[in-house]
Formats: structure tokens, sequence, C-alpha cells
């Protein structure tokens, strides 16, 4: 299994097992399609946009690399 479908499984499997309620959100409509909570009431509660909180599941948003030491101080 790669970083990518680990993180995926960890994100989605945190996201299944807690409520709205248990997360203090009120609950929208009667007939949810998911156990958890949304992907939009996560990342309200993280405070990060929905797409962000989609690619981050996805595996698909960008982190930035540490600089090498050397390259540091140098302006380009």
């Amino acid at each position: 299994m790669d970083a990518r479908t680990e993180f995926h499984d960890f994100l989605a499997s945190r996201r299944s097992k807690i409520t709205p309620e248990q997360a203090g959100l009120p609950i929208y409509g009667a007939n949810r399609r998911v156990t958890g909570l949304r992907r939009e009431e996560v990342a309200m509660l993280a405070g990060v946009s929905v797409d962000y909180y989609v690619r981050l599941e996805r595996g698909n948003a960008l982190a930035r690399r540490p600089q090498p030491p050397g390259q540091l101080g140098r302006h380009r």
C-alpha cells in the first residue's frame, strides 16, 4: 500500500467515526448518505476549503519541500 492510499484510508476512517452531534454540528436533512462527517463538515471544522480537504484526502495536495541548507541564503 502506498502513502497516498494509507493517508486516504486514515482520513476517511476518522471522518466516518465522528458524527455531527459529536462534533457539535447541526444536522441538516433527515437522510444522510454518510454515517460520519461529510467532507464539507470536516473542512469547516479544520478551517480549510472543501477543495483543499478533498485534495488532501485524495493525496493530491502538494507539500512544500524544504530547501537544502545551501539554498536558504541565496536570492534569485
